[in-house]
């Protein structure tokens, strides 16, 4: 491997991919080698360099991934699910890094992309954000603290744009304070509620979702006890801070053996 990080960006279109360009960039030791969005883009042939606002870098938006991932040493994805299984397919022929940041994956998704895992080296995180798993780690550590006498919700907003809820970052907040409370987040999780819902069981994990504007995203964990509440907030205000992350997990993964990697290992949080 070239001392040089060659990387490519895929879901280059979106304004998380442009982001991604742009954090490869300011990198001296990666240089965007390959970039790639879905058939019919209206992006397609165009430099990448100049649609993130950089100028030119000889890097032409092409719809087929395959040569692509035969010539980088890691991918950043931040697509759709079912673009996202296809690259890690790729990712596991190429035995390339592989930094998933997509979210609404089902459980079947998870379960392919661990398999991919077993040749590529994927980092996958609902959020790539260093304040976030940070806050994941708090979370983890409340929530084994206070125990379930302490109501639990959660409360995140991002633009009106985003088309999976609960967001993935509100889903890995809940599944540190699962693990926190020695639980299983599916059994315990309330995502809606509505009429006549009778108490709140003690020990859930409540969700509530909230769309408008341009908001990036802000998340709330929300402890509520008997005469006292915390609350435990993250506002991203630039998806700079995404895209930094998981130029960070490309780093930190290029040198690893295969496997299924989180941002709490990229961090040294595990």
């Amino acid at each position: 491997m070239s001392e040089t990080i060659r990387v490519a960006v895929v879901g280059v279109g979106g304004r998380m991919g442009q982001a991604l360009v742009r954090a490869i960039d300011a990198q001296p030791d990666m240089r965007l080698t390959g970039a790639v969005d879905r058939d019919g883009a209206p992006v397609l042939g165009q430099d990448a360099g100049v649609l993130a606002g950089l100028g030119p870098l000889g890097v032409i938006i092409d719809a087929d991934p395959l040569s692509v991932f035969a010539n980088c040493d890691a991918v950043l994805d931040f697509t759709a699910p079912a673009a996202t299984l296809a690259y890690a397919e790729l990712a596991a022929q190429a035995r390339i890094v592989h930094v998933i940041g997509t979210t609404g994956l089902t459980d079947d998704d998870e379960e392919k992309i661990a398999a991919a895992a077993r040749h590529a080296r994927i980092v996958k995180s609902g959020n790539m954000s260093l304040g976030v798993n940070l806050l994941a780690g708090l979370v983890h550590r409340a929530a084994a603290s206070l125990g379930p006498e302490f109501d639990l919700e959660i409360v995140e907003m991002h633009h009106r744009h985003k088309v999976d809820a609960p967001s993935g970052t509100a889903l890995l907040l809940g599944q540190a304070a699962a693990a926190g409370r020695g639980v299983d987040l599916d059994e315990k999780s309330v995502r809606v509620r509505d009429g006549h819902t009778g108490p709140r069981e003690e020990g859930s994990i409540g969700f509530a979702t909230l769309r408008g504007g341009s908001v990036v995203g802000d998340h709330t964990v929300i402890l509520a006890g008997e005469g006292e509440r915390i609350e435990l907030t993250h506002r991203a205000q630039d998806r700079t801070v995404f895209a930094n992350g998981a130029v960070r997990a490309a780093l930190w993964g290029i040198d690893k053996k295969p496997g299924l990697y989180s941002m709490a290992d990229v961090l040294g949080l595990t």
